[in-house]
């Protein structure tokens, strides 16, 4: 029963001394912010450009 409580303080030691923690879960809300921008931006371009190409009269009908 020590060895396995040894063992287990030796791990939480060195989880405690990892500087990296926190930092990927930052870095995917971060990126999927930025994703989410994109693709916002991208929908609001494709709209106005349609927009502005049905509003193009050919001379075509009526």
């Amino acid at each position: 029963m020590r060895i396995v409580w040894e063992l287990m303080a030796a791990r939480l030691a060195l989880l405690r001394g990892d500087s990296e923690r926190g930092e990927i879960t930052t870095t995917v809300i971060v990126t999927a912010l930025m994703a989410i921008a994109a693709i916002a931006i991208i929908a609001i371009i494709v709209a106005k450009l349609t927009q502005k190409a049905n509003s193009i009269d050919l001379g075509l009908g009526s």
